[in-house]
């Protein structure tokens, strides 16, 4: 079942993972393929509106890509706390922002120029992530993707993971994550506290108990 499940995750994302090189190689050709980035952005926080992180499941193309291929290459270590740290989050979306807004101002009235300037920071930070999801796990970029961090801000409540009273604590679900979250953690409250949910599903799939349902 869990084997059947994956294979239907795998194909949702290998539709869209190729909006990723489309951007990453086409876009330094042509620049206006750069603002494909605002698309990903305004798809980020709309799905996040009424339904959290789900759209860092499957519809993200750079997330399909990881998943897809840098999972079949990456070490799959511990994600260092260090990359969730609210801090850090902060940060990264501060500096990004910056870039962007600084590129924008410079060369406001050239499409093009605010286009390769998209392209290059969706290059940097795609580069940044591989080798990330190398050396730990393909998703630790998620943890600190700006779109990411501010769907986390808006996901509070939004169909989280129910747990209940059949979870045993065997910490599979936490084991299949693709971010690698803790959903047995949140047993006594009987709801997925942790907003970086993606809603992907997996956990309640490879759940023995069936404990774990999906919004």
């Amino acid at each position: 079942m869990l084997s059947e499940f994956k294979k239907k995750r795998n194909r949702l994302q290998s539709y869209t993972w190729l909006g990723l090189p489309l951007v990453v190689v086409a876009g330094w050709f042509y620049p206006k393929l750069g603002y494909l980035l605002l698309g990903c952005m305004v798809g980020a926080i709309g799905v996040a509106f009424y339904k959290g992180r789900a759209w860092c499941d499957w519809m993200c193309p750079r997330g399909s890509f990881y998943d897809l291929f840098i999972r079949k290459i990456s070490m799959n270590r511990k994600i260092p706390a260090f990359f969730r740290k609210d801090s850090v989050r902060l940060f990264v979306l501060a500096v990004l922002i910056g870039v962007l807004g600084s590129q924008i101002y410079i060369h406001w009235g050239n499409a093009d120029a605010i286009g390769l300037a998209m392209v290059m920071i969706l290059t940097v930070t795609t580069i940044v992530g591989i080798i990330l999801g190398v050396t730990y796990q393909q998703r630790i970029w998620c943890h600190i993707c700006p779109m990411g961090t501010i769907a986390n801000r808006m996901s509070e409540g939004k169909k989280p993971l129910n747990i209940n009273e059949m979870c045993v604590d065997c910490k599979i679900c936490s084991k299949v994550c693709p971010m690698q979250l803790k959903p047995y953690e949140y047993k006594e409250s009987g709801v997925m506290g942790d907003n970086d949910c993606i809603k992907c599903s997996t956990c309640a799939v490879a759940c023995p108990k069936n404990a774990l349902t999906a919004a």
